[in-house]
């Protein structure tokens, strides 16, 4: 029944701020309103939504305040240069530094290529794809960047 995952919500202080940002990042405004805003991450499948709220201000954890975007894995060879060029920083994450990733995820035998970075109320925001699943010949190990992992598996 489930077909994929519709919305998620951030909480922020200066909604004209978050808009400009999230705008740089070409989403697209769907609906601005008094206390949240929404823009399609893809246009009738998914959004996100932004909220004029204190809690922008609670500590950072993986399980709230973060949100992984999908991209290809040609679009996440050239991310770090398209953050750049809007001023963006990719952020330390699992051990390696924001000027290194792409980094390698390991959940078992699944394996994901991911960049993080904040916006400007310091939500956890992650552009991912998935490399290789249920896979049991991998070469990996922790703190692996994504150019590092390609080598190591000749991809």
């Amino acid at each position: 029944m489930i077909k994929g995952l519709y919305e998620a919500h951030l909480p922020v202080i200066d909604m004209e701020k978050s808009i400009e940002f999230y705008h740089g990042l070409d989403l697209e405004l769907a609906y601005q309103g008094p206390r949240v805003t929404f823009f399609w991450i893809e246009k009738g499948k998914s959004w996100l939504g932004l909220w004029l709220s204190e809690h922008a201000k609670t500590p950072y954890h993986p399980s709230i305040r973060h949100v992984a975007f999908y991209v290809e894995l040609e679009d996440l060879k050239r991310v770090q240069k398209w953050l750049r060029t809007r001023g963006i920083q990719a952020r330390e994450a699992f051990g390696v530094s924001g000027e290194d990733q792409p980094l390698i995820l390991c959940n078992d035998t699944h394996y994901h290529a991911a960049i993080y970075f904040d916006d400007p109320d310091g939500n956890s925001l992650e552009f991912i794809t998935p490399l290789k699943l249920d896979a049991e010949d991998v070469v990996y190990h922790d703190g692996m960047t994504l150019k590092q992992w390609l080598n190591a598996n000749h991809l």
